[in-house]
């Protein structure tokens, strides 16, 4: 399993052990929504706040993935439950990893919902 994989299989199994588990001592994760975290035991503690305050992740599923060398990309569906809203959106990630632990990550967002262009905007 990839350290990628790995890091978003922690993720949906809501566990911030192995999340933390999965991530590089000096890690830098940068979320989507604008924060980033650094080092191993922040990204614990932002794991643990989290779920404390009610987070759940119900699905991270890859949609499509590729690595080389020490890089990896993934683009995928994400769904989970937040102040009470569940929510689903699509994003990527691009993340460099070392002796099998993230060392750097980076989400991103697809804001609005994808569709075929046929000469107007939505």
């Amino acid at each position: 399993m990839s350290p990628l994989v790995r890091y978003m299989k922690a993720w949906v199994a809501n566990d911030p052990s192995q999340i933390a588990a999965a991530v590089a001592t000096e890690c830098t994760i940068a979320e989507c929504y604008g924060p980033v975290y650094s080092g191993r035991d922040r990204v614990r503690q932002w794991a643990e706040t989290w779920l404390a305050a009610g987070g759940i992740v119900h699905g991270w599923t890859i949609t499509d993935q590729f690595a080389s060398g020490s890089r990896e990309a993934a683009q995928w569906e994400f769904e989970c439950t937040w102040g009470g809203n569940r929510s689903r959106f699509e994003g990527a990630t691009v993340s460099r990893s070392s002796e099998g632990l993230i060392v750097e990550l980076r989400e991103f967002q697809t804001t609005a919902a994808l569709y075929d262009w046929h000469g107007e905007w939505r």
